[in-house]
């Protein structure tokens, strides 16, 4: 791909804006995107279960019930909704941020329109903490059990929010299912008992396709997010890696992994963490010590809370289930943005 020079660039650029809606974003930079490489699909969890198929566009409806206090947003299927965080060079949260302070290519292309931008969105929360329960970790359960129940308590604070807690070893197991209801997430997170084999992959695989995956699109917006905890370490999983960062992707879930491999020197399963978390448009943390593990999850819970929402249409929007890369990054190179690196279109 040929790379533009500066004068050239920034001569586009004033043509593209020109061209585009004026509630479209300002794209300050063409960056070539990346786009997966082909890979030889293996085999995972229930892989021909209709629900692990992009979903099905659907007519707009009105959503019910869960809705927060009258904030009530809702998208057509031709419309991303995009979760993204803006940060300093030393980690902290950058609020009160404009629209035109940043810059978005969906398939390398500027939006045709931007229909909603929000700061500190009050957006209603999914979230799914995903704990390892393998026998490799037993001796640091108790810590993450009572650091999971503390971040519950700080995270589902609105009636529209909801939470499920699972545990996996050599099986995922839900132990609390979707709900605002403190005592039921934390008796969830109670019930898990270490023991047996890893399979971190096909928890995660499952999670999404099962709970997190979005199977009414034209719905009101939600932030999904998935808290993992592990070391990072599989053994006994028939997904691959790839298997379970393209799941979230369907289902549009950010990955924030707590990594608990506490050795001086970063492993193997710390790299998974990482690479899964950013493909994800979210973190992986690495706490020092099991003490450190509630740090964290309050590190966590500070930035679900500091996010940002936009709701846009592609400028070629096809229905085709294709998985389309999205670049977005702030005007100012002070920040930095993280949001999740594509999705696949729904397929009529």
């Amino acid at each position: 791909m040929l790379v533009m020079s500066r004068k050239l660039f920034f001569a586009a650029l004033a043509a593209c804006v020109l061209g585009i809606a004026s509630s479209s974003l300002a794209v300050a930079a063409q960056q070539p995107a990346t786009t997966p490489a082909p890979q030889t699909p293996a085999p995972a969890p229930n892989a021909a279960d209709p629900a692990a198929q992009p979903p099905q566009a659907q007519t707009p409806q009105q959503p019910t019930g869960d809705q927060d206090n009258g904030f009530k947003i809702v998208t057509s299927v031709n419309e991303v909704n995009l979760i993204f965080t803006v940060t300093d060079k030393h980690g902290n949260f950058i609020p009160n941020l404009k629209q035109s302070d940043f810059a978005l290519l969906d398939d390398q292309k500027a939006p045709a329109r931007v229909s909603s931008f929000t700061q500190q969105t009050n957006l209603p929360l999914r979230v799914g903490i995903v704990i390892d329960a393998s026998t490799s970790i037993r001796q640091r359960f108790q810590f993450e059990q009572q650091s999971a129940t503390e971040f519950l308590l700080q995270v589902v604070k609105s009636r529209s929010d909801r939470a499920f807690v699972m545990g996996f070893d050599s099986t995922p197991t839900v132990t609390a299912d979707w709900s605002n209801n403190l005592d039921a997430l934390q008796s969830g997170v109670n019930k898990l008992r270490p023991g047996g084999g890893t399979a971190m992959y096909d928890a995660v695989y499952t999670a999404c396709r099962d709970k997190l995956l979005d199977i009414s699109r034209g719905q009101e917006p939600v932030r999904r997010a998935m808290v993992l905890v592990s070391d990072g370490n599989d053994n006994q999983s028939r997904a691959y890696m790839d298997d379970a960062v393209k799941m979230c992707q369907r289902a549009e879930t950010i990955i924030y992994a707590i990594s608990t491999n506490w050795t001086p020197s970063r492993g193997k399963g710390d790299e998974v963490l990482a690479k899964m978390a950013e493909a994800t448009g979210g973190r992986a943390f690495y706490p020092p010590s099991v003490e450190e593990i509630s740090n964290a999850f309050n590190s966590i819970q500070e930035e679900l809370r500091s996010q940002y929402a936009l709701t846009y249409t592609p400028a070629d929007f096809r229905a085709d289930g294709a998985f389309r890369t999205i670049y977005l990054f702030a005007n100012d190179r002070r920040y930095s943005v993280r949001a999740r690196k594509g999705y696949f279109s729904p397929k009529n």
